[in-house]
This record gives C-alpha cells, structure tokens and sequence, in this order.
C-alpha cells in the first residue's frame, strides 16, 4: 500500500511543517503515551487477576467444613 518513496515524502513533508525540535518532542511524547497505556493495560490485568483469585479463597472458604469450635452444638441433656 505505502511504497517507500510515499513514506519518505510524508516525512519529508512532517519535518518541514513541524520543524526537527518539535518533531522530536512529539516523537518522544508519542512514544511516552504508548508505553503509560500498556503499563495501564498490564496493571489491569493484574487487577482483575487478583479479583478472580480473592473469589476463588472466597468460594472456598464458603464451601470449606467448619471445625468443632467454630459451630455452635447444643448441650446433651439426659431427659
């Protein structure tokens, strides 16, 4: 689709309008941008990870038998 030469031309074209100081900074900016958006993607993913394992312990702890001094029993009466 974009032959080389195209891809030269636009560059070209870039670094005239915007000049080689600002074409840096925006480069630097853009690539600051990318990288805060997958550091926030990798951070959600934890997230949700640690979500889905605090309702695994959860569901366990539900489900999990109860020991002898945890549930409460009658006393025996001889009646």
């Amino acid at each position: 689709m974009f032959d080389s030469k195209m891809l030269l031309v636009i560059l070209a074209i870039a670094l005239v309008v915007f000049g080689t100081k600002r074409l840096r900074t925006i480069g630097s900016d853009l690539g600051s941008a990318v990288k805060g958006f997958k550091n926030a993607m990798n951070e959600g993913e934890t997230e949700e990870q640690l979500k889905q394992i605090k309702q695994e312990k959860d569901a366990d702890f539900a489900t999990a038998p109860k020991s002898e001094a945890e549930v409460k029993v009658p006393p025996k009466t001889n009646a």
